[in-house]
């Protein structure tokens, strides 16, 4: 197994075109093509987790926070990320991110916090927009079925649960070919009527080229008709934080010692109890306090996420409450994500989770 197809398959899940335009996922250090031996998953990439992957013969680290963010000019040593990526490269050791790509779907990281909670109906807080095209393409009638079938399975017609989503209108499309053309239907330089389907279908705009490339590729005419049209509809499977319901609703006080024992919390930084029950829940990983206004608008009872600042508090208004978890606290499960990726494509492969200590704050 190479170290591409192992980004492959965390990708499936997570594409890269999701991640936000500041972030710096994918394949950060080291050869695509290089066989790896074992996979070291972590949180954050420290030397003490570098130190690690080398005691446990791991060639690829993978990680949810890039180890390199903003860029490297020098390196010289003279901080822990130029230290871990020389390290990395004189030892052979691929680094791999993951990160704001997995915050963004409903799978990753705050869905994972959901499932540990057992929240139900599980639907994203914040929906991305402009992300979404329409295809549509005219088809003779007698080859609909085998271009529809090929743009489903190159990613095209997923709307919500549902999948092989189209749209399909019988009508008569003509053309005249000239003496250049191979036309598949049709004569030379005679006017030609052939009944022909309509298709539409939805895609993300991260699969426009497959979703082209298999149409064309089953496409019988020699100048297929098509267009790709940009929809300003929200993307309800795709964006920041979630929202769920609990199946019982629960008090306050037990529902938040039940989230400090879920999370292994010291402490939770939350404002004043509102005295009602706990049904409607919604959270988000890591810094999530942009997203409360979202929180209220979903109606939900309370908004579990880290790195709140102190006047952010005051903005719950007494709508909702706020339980702020902490960073890391809110990401750990994100490990078990990666895990449960690779080893269900791969039950045997070598993947070990970091035992080492990555979240820099700490509580007395």
């Amino acid at each position: 197994m190479i170290v591409e197809s192992i980004c492959e398959l965390i990708e499936e899940v997570a594409p890269l075109a999701l991640q936000e335009s500041y972030d710096n996922a994918g394949l950060l250090v080291g050869d695509s093509q290089m066989e790896v031996t074992s996979v070291l998953i972590c949180i954050d990439i420290t030397e003490e987790v570098i130190s690690e992957a080398l005691q446990k013969k791991c060639n690829l680290i993978v990680s949810h926070h890039p180890l390199i963010f903003s860029g490297i000019k020098k390196l010289t040593g003279q901080n822990e990320v130029q230290r871990c990526v020389a390290i990395a490269i004189k030892n052979d050791i691929a680094i791999y991110a993951a990160h704001t790509n997995l915050d963004n779907v409903l799978s990753g990281v705050s869905g994972k916090m959901a499932e540990k909670i057992g929240l139900k109906n599980i639907q994203i807080l914040q929906p991305k927009q402009n992300l979404l095209l329409k295809l549509i393409s005219f088809v003779p009638k007698l080859h609909s079925y085998g271009v529809r079938q090929a743009l489903f399975e190159a990613g095209a017609g997923q709307i919500g649960n549902y999948d092989y989503c189209s749209f399909n209108a019988e009508g008569i499309g003509t053309f005249r070919a000239n003496e250049n053309a191979q036309p598949f239907v049709g004569n030379f330089d005679e006017l030609h009527s052939e009944p022909e389907t309509r298709i539409e279908v939805v895609l993300p705009h991260y699969r426009k080229y497959h979703v082209l490339n298999a149409l064309l590729k089953t496409h019988p005419y020699e100048e297929p008709a098509y267009d790709f049209i940009p929809l300003q509809n929200s993307w309800n499977q795709v964006g920041a934080g979630v929202v769920g319901e609990l199946e019982e609703v629960e008090d306050e006080l037990v529902f938040l010692n039940r989230i400090k024992s879920i999370f292994d919390n010291p402490t939770i930084r939350h404002t004043s109890l509102l005295d009602k029950k706990i049904k409607r829940v919604a959270l988000c990983g890591g810094s999530g306090s942009s997203f409360l206004q979202d929180a209220i608008n979903a109606k939900a009872d309370i908004y579990i996420s880290g790195d709140f600042k102190y006047h952010e508090f005051f903005e719950a208004q007494k709508q909702i409450l706020i339980a702020d978890i902490g960073h890391f606290e809110s990401e750990q499960f994100t490990k078990d994500i990666f895990f449960e990726i690779i080893t269900k494509k791969m039950p045997t492969f070598a993947v070990q989770i970091s035992d080492s200590k990555t979240n820099p704050i700490n509580y007395l």
